[in-house]
């Protein structure tokens, strides 16, 4: 095709010129040939510049607008993130996240949910796709966002409390993040870390930023406690057992799992709850044992190989009694295969039991089946504990909007120094079951 000049020559004087007025016309095309070529350059870059200020504009304000539009915390309720939920039906963070779910606590609003497996390396697992499933259905029902990471959510928009129930291994980075993220808060559960030294440095950490840690002992704050302890009181000389019990099956593959899930042993986990009633209400620290025994009849330790073919040690059941300096006696009791319930004993001078009280009691089993139908495959645990799951969750939750105390809830303080009493105790049991 001819050049754009001679063309546009040729469109306006189609006619033959003489040749000083052809080269004329010829330059005067020439020139207006490249006035035009620069103005569609210029159009097209300035179409193609503000397209794409359009597009990344549009995907700036789509990551504002989306978490914006997910806020549910209103006027007298914390900013609620789960870290670390968990499996459905078998996660703890699991049913925290459905007891606020379900509105049971009213100053808490579960606005994120953060699951770094299920919504990362262990998405395509069975339980993964569960997960998501869950997920979906929350996500349409109540707003609620799901993340991987708590860098992937936005500034509070609220008083933030983050409730951290990972695996004990990955809290102290947990709550280093939820700190750098805004929480104002933290609902930390046991037992809070893997040793003592790195609960101390969480504590620290905490109190440098000015945040506060509140611990999921929800047995300190149980009316099975209580009244044990009200009626242990009134009657001088006597001697308190609390006794806990899951439900595992009493086999190697049941045993091996539990061992291998709870690696961090039975005294850091679950007999931990008993650990810290101990500090909390008879005076019971390291500095403070005089004696520990264990109940050889009863207990038992094994072991067994987990899931990864690992083999983990560890007890299945436990007892033992610890006499203070002070003069303090109590016994803690616990069986990983023993049934549902907690209770606690008191027996008198001469040895004999004369009160019993169990979690749950008899107004509570009846909220217990309503439960288990509703959740039929989820853990046993979960069901008979549940009043003071929310007691705790609502306590901490208030706490977090209007600065009050959180009666009875213990203290990152009392988990240190209940950590520290795990530690003790378990190789010294292990010494005498051996």
């Amino acid at each position: 095709p001819p050049p754009l000049h001679t063309a546009l020559s040729s469109l306006l004087f189609p006619i033959r010129l003489p040749p000083f007025l052809n080269s004329i016309i010829m330059q005067f095309s020439q020139a207006t040939s490249i006035i035009i070529s620069t103005m569609l350059f210029t159009r097209s870059v300035t179409a193609f510049t503000s397209s794409f200020v359009a597009r990344s504009s549009a995907r700036r304000a789509a990551s504002t607008f989306r978490p914006t539009m997910a806020m549910n915390a209103k006027e007298g309720q914390a900013e609620v993130i789960l870290v670390g939920c968990g499996a459905p039906n078998r996660g703890m963070g699991w049913y925290h996240g459905i007891q606020m779910l379900e509105g049971r606590c009213e100053s808490a609003s579960l606005d994120y949910v953060i699951e770094p497996w299920f919504l990362g390396g262990g998405a395509d697992s069975d339980a993964g796709k569960e997960f998501a499933e869950w997920q979906s259905g929350v996500e349409k029902s109540y707003g609620t966002t799901f993340a991987g990471s708590l860098a992937d959510i936005p500034e509070p928009a609220a008083p933030r409390l983050a409730l951290i129930s990972g695996r004990t291994g990955d809290n102290p980075r947990l709550l280093t993040e939820s700190i750098a993220h805004g929480a104002k808060c933290i609902y930390l559960e046991k037992p809070g870390a893997p040793t003592v030294v790195e609960l101390e440095q969480m504590a620290s950490e905490a109190e440098a930023a000015g945040v506060e840690v509140l611990m999921g002992y929800n047995k300190n704050v149980c009316k099975y406690v209580a009244k044990t302890r009200e009626f242990a009181s009134a009657n001088p000389g006597s001697h308190v057992t609390f006794v806990t019990n899951n439900a595992y099956e009493n086999t190697a593959e049941s045993l091996g799992e539990c061992f291998e899930r709870n690696a961090e042993g039975m005294l850091k986990n679950m007999v931990i709850h008993e650990l810290a009633l101990l500090v909390s209400f008879y005076d019971v620290s390291v500095d403070n044992i005089e004696s520990v025994t264990a109940d050889k009849e009863f207990s038992e330790m094994q072991t067994l190989p987990g899931p990864s073919g690992k083999d983990f040690t560890d007890f299945n059941k436990i007892k033992f009694t610890i006499k203070t300096k002070s003069g303090a006696e109590v016994s803690v009791q616990g069986d990983r295969c023993g049934g549902s319930d907690s209770f606690a004993t008191v027996a008198d001078t001469a040895g004999k039991e004369v009160f019993r009280y169990y979690m749950p009691d008899e107004d509570d089993k009846v909220m217990v089946a309503e439960l288990e139908k509703k959740y039929p495959t989820a853990m046993p645990y979960f069901f008979t504990q549940d009043p003071d799951y929310v007691t705790v969750k609502e306590r901490v939750a208030k706490h977090t909007v209007d600065g009050k105390p959180a009666d009875g809830v213990a203290t990152i303080g009392v988990a240190v120094e209940t950590l520290k009493v795990a530690e003790y105790l378990t190789p010294m049991l292990q010494e005498q079951l051996k």
